[in-house]
């Protein structure tokens, strides 16, 4: 049961959200850059591999994108943020990152840092990357358990150390939460604030790709909401900011363990395109639920006309939704949690109860 003091501070939020959807302004466009990967990590949704089967995107095709983007929105208000597979893989990387700045937008990439050695940050850095994100699932042992392949961990720690010795660098770490991990989030946390990060964002894994059958991945009920009173008293304690992904509706721990309540702004403020052109939301999502294609379409137009999925969700209030007392603020949960008929693959309120 919500308690009075989030029941009244979520009915606000609730009510600013939908101008939000009305109004929808583009605020993030990802770039799946390539599918290509140096990793081969158990809970990777994209099923991504060093010899990809997609072709990475020409990054000439991206930048027309921006064109359109440009004509519409004040480049400066749209944040690009280049993921994978791992963008690394791509040798031609400073060059796109090259012409996303000239066309006058900030932009930023998710990596794993295996290959980010201090000649190839400096060269990115020259090319106009003013953030970055690093994925850090564990110590030692447990990271390149995750990740497949030795010295991940080695690799992944001196790239952050390398971010954090930047001055006036963005960047954040983030961790996928698991069974063989959990236990250790308060050595990681302070390995963290040793090296200088900032920022942590802690997330558990949703049964996609080749995580969609490893039991070893999925939190239990208790460990969740242990993972919950971990972040939040990290919070209180005030020596590193960590929060809570954006997966799903959290109850009474809304307002606790992230900077906002519960929203999923997948296509409402986040746009995405996918290697093979495809226009969609956020990248994490592998459900076909796409809006078009770059090769055939507008990103701008669709933008605009297209994305009613995202925008109105009363269409999920099915099945397990049907009749929830929280749908209105949930939606019910993030589209990354929907397969491609629409069903719900796990419900993040449910594992607190």
């Amino acid at each position: 049961m919500l308690d009075l003091r989030h029941r009244i501070a979520l009915d606000i939020n609730n009510f600013l959200q939908r101008d939000v959807r009305r109004s929808h302004p583009l605020e993030q466009l990802f770039w799946e850059c390539t599918l290509r990967c140096n990793l081969a990590c158990r809970h990777c949704g994209s099923d991504c591999k060093a010899v990809a089967e997609a072709p990475d995107m020409p990054r000439e095709d991206f930048l027309r994108v921006l064109d359109s983007v440009n004509a519409h929105c004040e480049p400066h208000s749209v944040f690009v943020i280049v993921t994978g597979g791992e963008p690394l893989m791509r040798p031609d990387l400073e060059a796109c990152g090259r012409g996303i700045y000239e066309k006058g937008f900030s932009w930023g990439m998710v990596t794993n840092g295996f290959a980010l050695t201090p000649e190839r940050f400096a060269r990115l850095l020259d090319s106009g990357m003013r953030s970055a994100t690093v994925s850090l699932d564990g110590l030692q042992d447990n990271h390149d358990w995750m990740r497949g392949r030795e010295h991940s961990f080695e690799r992944a720690a001196a790239a952050i150390r390398l971010l954090a010795g930047q001055k006036d660098f963005v960047f954040d770490v983030v961790t996928c939460v698991n069974r063989r991990n959990y236990a250790e989030l308060p050595r990681l946390k302070e390995a963290l604030i040793a090296w200088g990060v900032p920022g942590w964002r802690l997330f558990t894994v949703f049964p996609m790709g080749r995580a969609a059958g490893d039991p070893e991945l999925q939190l239990p009920p208790d460990q969740f909401r242990g993972l919950l009173d971990f972040i939040r008293q990290t919070r209180r304690e005030g020596r590193i900011h960590a929060s809570y992904g954006c997966e799903g509706f959290l109850g009474n721990y809304e307002g606790e363990v992230r900077d906002h309540f519960y929203s999923c702004e997948a296509g409402i403020t986040a746009a995405s395109v996918l290697v093979d052109g495809s226009i969609s939301a956020c990248a994490s999502i592998r459900a076909d639920y796409h809006q078009g294609n770059i090769y055939r379409d507008d990103l701008m137009e669709v933008w605009e006309r297209g994305f009613r999925p995202y925008r109105d969700r009363e269409w999920m209030r099915t099945g397990e939704c049907a009749d929830c007392r929280y749908f209105k603020y949930c939606l019910g949960g993030g589209m990354h949690l929907r397969d491609d008929q629409g069903k719900l693959l796990f419900c993040h309120l449910k594992r607190i109860a």
